[in-house]
């Protein structure tokens, strides 16, 4: 069997990427085929990997201003030459799943999302682009025109892999496909539980708009109470000039360096809506509890007075009153790490090669014809 691996782009590193280095553990020969790469705002574990870029790598500003090329994106990626290969794996929130195979390749999308900016997202996303309002008014029609791309392009997978019941259901409502559901890994052995916690909160990721850490930094503000921010991203000059000196941001971390901060750490704060959510499993293979908005992927990871709890509405005000009410004293480290194992790099690793050869086997038998089914 041989095997490609798609990717959307790799310039920057999230829980995405996290999904593609572990298939690149997995099928270590497989190529990886994206749309670019850029190899200084990542760690270096792609950085001995047959990685093979679109035409847009070598455009001028491409690395450093990739959304100027979305509406080339959907080309970029169709001109991939996929036919030698038997089995291609999509890792996708957004293009990645729109690429031309041959009438024989198998192709499973392991998704993360419908891409966010053409439906769940797209009003809140012309809203934050950072541009004049004359290209805010000339977005949206190019986001219609992707729209009815990458509604085509989904009816070219054969087989969806969702991460969680909450992208599964997005992606039965957008494409009208049924998905089976894996989680991603998460590198559970890499965390411990601290023989003693620190005063301070944590919470953090890619600082992005999305992920509404304004929200936790202006609970704590409020509250006074230490919180430490770990990530980088485009939001962060914003979040700093919002923070009090109680908010301390500690950048990019080593995974070490991170795994001591989950550990110390009260609890974790997740006030965004997530598609999955590797950051609140982090924190609970790390012994310690999760305060999460409840909805998305956190309905799915913490469990109400087990591993964490919940605040329902999105607002700061209500994400202050849960911390004032948190009793951490009340969560057993130990319960809360055993029950974040079910979703480690082993049992994944399990969990997809398993259905990759068991699809590709049934292919081979003429058990099924590739196609949506």
């Amino acid at each position: 069997m041989k095997l490609a691996l798609i990717h959307d782009h790799l310039i920057q590193e999230g829980g995405a990427e996290q999904v593609l280095a572990a298939f690149q553990k997995i099928w270590p020969q497989a190529p990886t085929y994206t749309l670019l790469y850029n190899p200084a705002t990542l760690s270096s574990v792609f950085a001995q990997k047959d990685i093979r870029t679109s035409f847009l790598q070598h455009w001028p500003g491409a690395l450093r201003h990739y959304q100027w090329f979305l509406p080339l994106m959907p080309l970029a990626t169709e001109s991939y030459d996929l036919m030698d290969y038997d089995v291609v794996l999509s890792s996708c929130s957004a293009l990645a799943k729109g690429v031309i195979t041959r009438s024989n390749t198998l192709h499973v999308c392991y998704c993360h999302t419908p891409t966010r900016y053409l439906w769940s997202d797209t009003h809140r996303y012309v809203e934050e682009l950072k541009y004049n309002w004359l290209v805010k008014k000339i977005v949206p029609l190019s986001l219609h025109r992707l729209r009815a791309w990458d509604q085509l392009a989904a009816q070219r997978v054969d087989l969806f892999v969702a991460n969680s019941k909450n992208v599964a259901d997005r992606i039965k409502k957008y494409y009208r496909r049924d998905s089976t559901v894996i989680h991603p890994p998460v590198q559970t052995d890499r965390l411990h539980i601290a023989p003693v916690v620190d005063r301070y909160f944590l919470t953090g990721g890619r600082l992005v708009a999305y992920k509404r850490f304004d929200l936790a930094i202006r609970a704590f503000n409020r509250l006074g109470i230490p919180l430490k921010i770990f990530g980088e991203g485009p939001e962060e000059k914003n979040l700093r000039a919002l923070a009090k000196p109680n908010v301390a941001f500690v950048g990019r971390l080593d995974p070490e360096a991170l795994a001591e901060l989950y550990s110390q750490a009260v609890a974790f704060i997740n006030p965004q809506i997530e598609d999955f959510g590797i950051t609140a499993v982090e924190s609970m293979a790390a012994g310690r509890p999760v305060i999460a908005f409840a909805a998305g992927g956190a309905r799915e990871t913490v469990v109400e007075n087990k591993t964490g709890t919940f605040f329902d509405e999105q607002s700061w005000e209500a994400l202050a009153d849960t911390v004032v009410r948190f009793k951490p004293e009340t969560f057993n480290p130990q319960l809360i790490k055993q029950y974040a194992e079910q979703f480690s790099v082993g049992r994944f690793k399990n969990e997809i090669t398993s259905l990759v050869d068991r699809e590709w086997q049934r292919l081979k038998n003429g058990q099924i014809r590739c196609g949506p089914w």
